[in-house]
């Protein structure tokens, strides 16, 4: 079992940075493979990142690409999502999962065991 919490969401002016934290608790947190996805009302979940257990493997969606970065530190059972450059269109909730897929399937929040309960980014223009 593990359990997510995300942190660091909030409201920042288009262009603006933001760093968004998932500290998980369980056991065996660097098996799992960690990513983030989105989701802005009606609108299904999307994909953001996503890194592998045996980081730095990292798979991103192309909209995000140059903008943001995904990181994890097993030590501490964190991960992160830098963002920067920051639009309009990134204004949803964020998540973060984890589970035990490797990278390439990665993309498909079906694929995911653990959800955590989600924080709002909202980029005003």
């Amino acid at each position: 079992q593990v359990q997510l919490v995300e942190s660091g969401g909030g409201l920042v002016q288009t262009g603006g940075s933001l760093r968004l934290s998932c500290a998980a608790s369980g056991r065996a947190f660097s098996a799992y493979t960690m990513a983030w996805f989105r989701q802005a009302p009606g609108k299904e979940r999307d994909f953001v990142a996503a890194v592998a257990w045996s980081s730095p493997d990292t798979q991103y969606a192309d909209s995000i690409k140059g903008r943001f970065t995904i990181s994890r530190d097993n030590a501490k059972n964190t991960v992160s999502l830098q963002m920067s450059s920051l639009k309009a269109e990134d204004t949803a909730v964020y998540f973060c999962a984890a589970g035990l897929m490797s990278l390439r399937d990665s993309m498909n929040p079906k694929s995911y065991y653990y959800w955590g309960q989600g924080t709002q980014v909202t980029v005003s223009s």
